[in-house]
């Protein structure tokens, strides 16, 4: 029994899709393979089924990459995958690198100093933000 595929109900949302029925030209090589088989005996059924699969295997993978480029086709831009931050780094080593700054500058520098460390601190920072903001 062949279905019409035009009738069929396309699946519900994040359900596989079903793949389509075998192509008439694999179902063609199979009648042929299974008749040479017939013809020639069972010593050249290892070589006739190999042959097949092999031809099996084509087109398989022409329907694989015809998907794959289908779906990276149609995916929409907000499912890419999000590349990594490096803004929780930036903010832990700020933090690493300002608390001994802090007592460095506070007790060499006095208050000045302080204020110079924490102010480099933020402004590396601030140059990180501005960065990030410019590449979305």
């Amino acid at each position: 029994m062949v279905t019409d595929i035009a009738s069929q109900q396309p699946p519900a949302p994040g359900r596989p899709v079903p793949p389509p029925p075998a192509a008439s030209s694999t179902r063609e090589d199979l009648r042929a393979v299974m008749a040479a088989r017939r013809d020639l005996g069972p010593e050249y059924e290892d070589a006739l089924v190999d042959s097949f699969l092999d031809k099996l295997d084509v087109e398989i993978a022409a329907r694989v990459r015809n998907e794959v480029a289908a779906q990276l086709h149609h995916q929409p831009p907000g499912n890419q995958p999000k590349q990594k931050d490096g803004a929780v780094g930036l903010a832990l080593g700020s933090l690493g690198i300002g608390i001994p700054l802090t007592a460095i500058a506070a007790g060499a520098g006095h208050f000045p100093g302080l204020l110079l460390a924490w102010g480099g601190i933020v402004a590396v920072n601030f140059a990180y933000a501005i960065s990030r903001r410019s590449q979305r």
